[in-house]
């Protein structure tokens, strides 16, 4: 379904809007145009978001979808009331029964959320990922006791996608290391890695689906070969299983499956949440 349109209406950036909904949109197996409309912080600019809204709505013949994080109530209200998307309003949805369960009334103020770049804990995300960054592919062995986890699996299994993902939203400092024909032909691990033994993940994937995504990178190469991936995948699992190396398949889990199994098999002490 490709005929929807969201709106990711705020008196900010709207990137709080826009990640609250698309992890509700996440649900539905559709693919809606995305508008986000920032900086809506006065009654004028209320007016002009509500009138985009209205006329995409008219011209499309289906009323869009509207996410909101507006704090401002009277910038709110206006459209609220004039707005003929459906509302999803983020304070009206979790902030009002909060200030109902604590008996206190919330900040109820604009740009609030962007209070986290201040925190130590924004900034202990931002150092994971120069650092996953920095040991990403096994670009760098030094430092690697500092690793929260280390990723290894043989070439496009989704290590980095996974190591940036667990930096970014656990804090987690996580170097990821490639398994290559050389450590197939030693039938050990790289000996970098062997100190760090606890701290190891593997990943695999269906030889299938590596070989498909191998191509898109390198198209016809001994590189993408299925019976090559069929060998790297065979040889990089007997590696795992002797070296007493955790594992899983990323063939048909997502990165946020792949990093909770990861989180409940190495809990780091340094999670971060």
């Amino acid at each position: 379904m490709h005929n929807y349109t969201v709106f990711f209406v705020s008196d900010g950036t709207g990137i709080t809007a826009e990640t609250f909904g698309n992890a509700i949109l996440a649900q539905f197996e559709l693919t809606p145009r995305h508008i986000r409309l920032p900086f809506v912080d006065t009654v004028d600019k209320a007016y002009q978001a509500v009138r985009q809204i209205n006329h995409i709505g008219q011209m499309e013949g289906r009323r869009p979808i509207v996410f909101t994080t507006l704090a401002n109530t009277e910038v709110f209200e206006v459209v609220k009331d004039h707005c003929e998307g459906k509302l999803m309003d983020m304070f009206g949805t979790f902030v009002h029964p909060l200030e109902e369960e604590f008996g206190i009334k919330s900040n109820h103020r604009i740009g609030r959320f962007s209070d986290v770049s201040k925190s130590r804990a924004y900034h202990d995300r931002i150092e994971a990922i120069n650092f996953s960054l920095a040991h990403d592919d096994g670009q760098l062995n030094r430092d690697l006791d500092l690793s929260d986890v280390i990723l290894v699996g043989v070439s496009r299994s989704g290590k980095t996608p996974t190591s940036l993902y667990l930096a970014m939203q656990h804090g987690l400092k996580a170097s990821n290391y490639p398994l290559i024909p050389e450590d197939f032909e030693r039938q050990q691990l790289p000996e970098a890695l062997k100190p760090h033994i606890k701290k190891i993940f593997g990943l695999s994937i269906h030889p299938d689906r590596l070989s498909e995504i191998r191509h898109e990178r390198r198209p016809n190469s001994k590189y993408a070969k299925l019976e090559n991936c069929q060998h790297e995948v065979r040889e990089a699992e007997a590696m795992m299983r002797r070296a007493g190396i955790r594992w899983l398949s990323t063939t048909t889990k997502s990165i946020e499956e792949i990093a909770t199994t990861i989180l409940q098999e190495i809990k780091p002490e340094t999670l971060t949440y």
